[in-house]
């Protein structure tokens, strides 16, 4: 299972290179189910895995000329708030154990798994449904754009998710970017809000294993370059759809799974 994580890992980079976003929507399924990590920790990995990764694919689109700053700030910037609220004040109070009824147990871990896969599989939905290439504003909407990443950082300080797939179509829609510097752009915001998410588990003194999440985020870097070069050649855009159906499946397998086993 291990050396299956690791080759999984990849396809984590891959995805966050070409796309710029739906790795950090495969990284909580690999850690939970391939690496035997628990929910609640692999929030925490997750964090660190798609914040180096994106890190470097930032930078690979900004040779590129694909960041723009102004809005990734004005994305980030409510982004890290919300965050910070989510994993160091609520996050903590949630207890292991939420309810019982009858010989049936909710637990933190249940939920996190549960929520995160209706997440996947909304998301799925979107990426099938809409060529967000073709999308369309008038002017930036900073206002609108600032409260997005306000949502989107409660969905990254929650479940570890970068969430490139609420950030990139908020690009298209409200900051008027093009594809290309959409992907280059989201993955800026991503690097910002996951270092910022998992800074803070280490705040609160979150056990962490460095080795094993070294280890991991090395294979997902290789994804990353390949994903980087792979965009030169293809079209993101394109390639969604089919992203979607495989995200799509895997939601409907996390709730299987937690449900029926």
């Amino acid at each position: 299972m291990e050396y299956l994580g690791f080759f999984a890992s990849i396809i984590i980079g891959i995805s966050l290179g070409l796309i710029g976003g739906g790795g950090s929507i495969l990284t909580i399924p690999i850690l939970v189910y391939l690496f035997k990590v628990s929910p609640d920790q692999a929030t925490s990995y997750s964090l660190f895995i798609v914040g180096l990764t994106a890190l470097f694919g930032s930078y690979s689109h900004y040779k590129m000329g694909n960041l723009k700053l102004k809005s990734a700030l004005y994305f980030a910037v409510p982004s890290v708030i919300s965050i910070l609220i989510i994993r160091e004040v609520i996050f903590p109070q949630i207890a292991s154990t939420l309810f019982s009824v009858a010989s049936y147990t909710v637990s933190k871990d249940f939920l996190i798994m549960i929520i995160f896969s209706i997440l996947m599989i909304t998301a799925a939905i979107s990426m099938i449904k809409k060529n967000q290439s073709e999308i369309k504003s008038v002017d930036t909407n900073y206002s609108q754009l600032s409260f997005i990443g306000f949502l989107v950082g409660i969905v990254t300080g929650f479940l570890g998710a970068g969430g490139g797939f609420l950030i990139i179509p908020a690009l298209l829609f409200f900051a008027n970017l093009p594809m290309k510097q959409a992907v280059g752009t989201s993955l800026l915001i991503i690097t910002i809000n996951s270092s910022i998410g998992f800074a803070g588990d280490l705040y609160i003194g979150t056990p962490i294993n460095y080795s094993f999440l070294l280890s991991v985020s090395a294979m997902a870097l290789i994804g990353m370059f390949i994903g980087s070069q792979l965009s030169k050649k293809m079209d993101g855009a394109k390639l969604k759809p089919l992203f979607g159906w495989f995200v799509l499946v895997m939601g409907f397998y996390i709730i299987a799974k937690e449900v029926l086993f």
